[in-house]
């Protein structure tokens, strides 16, 4: 499996996860039909991906990836469609794990099985 095919398949998993981390948000504590049904397909296809990608990127990688995106995206979210305010420290951690998750990507040899 080529290396484009393999990334492309986790980003779908990173958008699949939050999008369902922003459904859970609009579930408030499952209470909404829709938003916590967006939630629980949401997290079945971002699983999904995520174990497809295992088969080529190790699990500590891949999680890694996975989770550091995924934080930063919702974060980005969170700010847009929820006003969740991000002050320069939490901007300052977002740019760490970017950073942490370049240099994984970069320069370990350890990215693909």
């Amino acid at each position: 499996m080529n290396l484009t095919t393999v990334y492309a398949v986790l980003v779908v998993a990173i958008v699949f996860e939050v999008l369902g981390t922003s459904a859970m948000q609009a579930a408030q504590h499952f209470t909404r039909v829709v938003p916590t049904t967006m939630m629980v397909v949401c997290y079945a296809v971002a699983f999904f991906f995520l174990s497809w990608s295992l088969r080529y990127v190790p699990v500590g990688i891949a999680y890694a990836i996975w989770s550091g995106l995924g934080i930063v995206l919702i974060s980005v979210v969170g700010y847009f469609a929820f006003g969740q305010k991000l002050d320069f420290a939490a901007i300052a951690g977002l740019g760490l794990i970017i950073s942490g998750v370049l240099v994984l990507n970069l320069f370990s040899k350890s990215t693909f099985h």
